[in-house]
């Protein structure tokens, strides 16, 4: 089994909260605040670490929000390699309002990086082992340009490790152009954009993500159809998997647990229906759950168990 890594160049620190009722003005009372880690890479290091696999989460860590992150994360026995960053990790706001069940999701920019912190991050990437998997999650940071984070990408494929990309926007049509990326999960809107045309049809879904594999700028699409569930594919075809009907507490971790599924599933070489299934117990698994929470083995098992019967 190969072994995985996942990189987070803007992580956070969550804290997640309830509160009666939101309105402007007044004082909100709101209960004792859960802390837990954040931020793409680390999530998917989590969501692997809950379903039984093992992750190393390579990430800059800054100030006092920087060390309350490693630690919950070696709280939980994920292992971590950090640098050490001027500017203080960055701390998100989660509050859920209990008369309307509504998701209020406070995102603060992410601390900015030096070109000699990106550098010694660049270097902990590159001491992985050949064969390895690679996973570069979330959004870049102030101070890091697409330019830069395609030259990470070209320098670990070039040492041999394979890299899984989710991100959006510039930065993953950027690394697609790059080529060879083992697996990259759009929703319908950024595959849409990625093939720079409207996707009305059922078929036309099907047919961009094969376009995307055919050309050779990634070995798997994976694209997140939200309760739908998601299309795969790859070379040797497509497949559809629907989840059974769950009532959603919050799609807070979904993409990111349905992430760490897969890349369990890919490091094992399993084929692609199977990834796709376990992607998809996971992702649905963590929306049962309130606030921040991720997939749990428990729950993931008995939909996967679902989905194969």
């Amino acid at each position: 089994m190969a072994r995985i890594y996942t990189l987070t160049l803007a992580p956070s620190l969550d804290s997640a909260t309830l509160t009666p009722q939101i309105y402007p003005e007044g004082k909100l009372r709101c209960t004792a605040p859960v802390f837990e880690p954040g931020g793409g890479g680390i999530n998917v290091a989590r969501a692997i670490s809950h379903l039984g696999g093992k992750a190393t989460a390579i990430f800059p860590a800054g100030g006092a929000t920087g060390e309350h992150l490693s630690t919950l994360l070696l709280d939980e026995q994920i292992a971590i390699d950090t640098v050490n960053a001027h500017d203080w990790t960055r701390q998100n706001l989660h509050v859920h309002a209990e008369s309307t069940g509504e998701q209020y999701r406070f995102v603060m920019p992410g601390a900015a990086l030096t070109d000699d912190e990106f550098r010694r991050l660049e270097e902990k990437v590159l001491a992985i082992e050949s064969g390895a998997i690679l996973v570069i999650s979330g959004s870049l940071p102030p101070g890091i340009e697409v330019a830069k984070l395609c030259s990470l990408v070209k320098a670990a494929q070039g040492a041999g490790i394979r890299c899984i990309v989710d991100s959006s926007g510039e930065a993953l049509k950027a690394t697609l152009d790059i080529g060879n990326i083992e697996l990259v999960k759009p929703n319908q809107k950024e595959l849409s954009a990625l093939v720079n045309r409207d996707l009305s049809q059922p078929d036309d879904v099907r047919q961009a993500a094969q376009e995307i594999v055919s050309s050779g700028k990634a070995l798997r699409v994976v694209v997140s159809l939200g309760p739908q569930g998601a299309l795969g594919v790859d070379a040797t075809g497509y497949v559809q998997v629907v989840p059974p009907p769950i009532k959603s507490q919050s799609t807070v971790g979904a993409g990111d647990s349905m992430v760490g599924a897969m890349t369990l599933k890919l490091a094992e070489d399993a084929p692609l229906l199977d990834m796709v299934r376990f992607g998809v117990a996971a992702g649905s698994a963590a929306t049962i759950n309130q606030g921040t929470r991720l997939c749990s083995l428990e729950n993931t098992q008995k939909i996967y168990d679902y989905l194969r019967s």
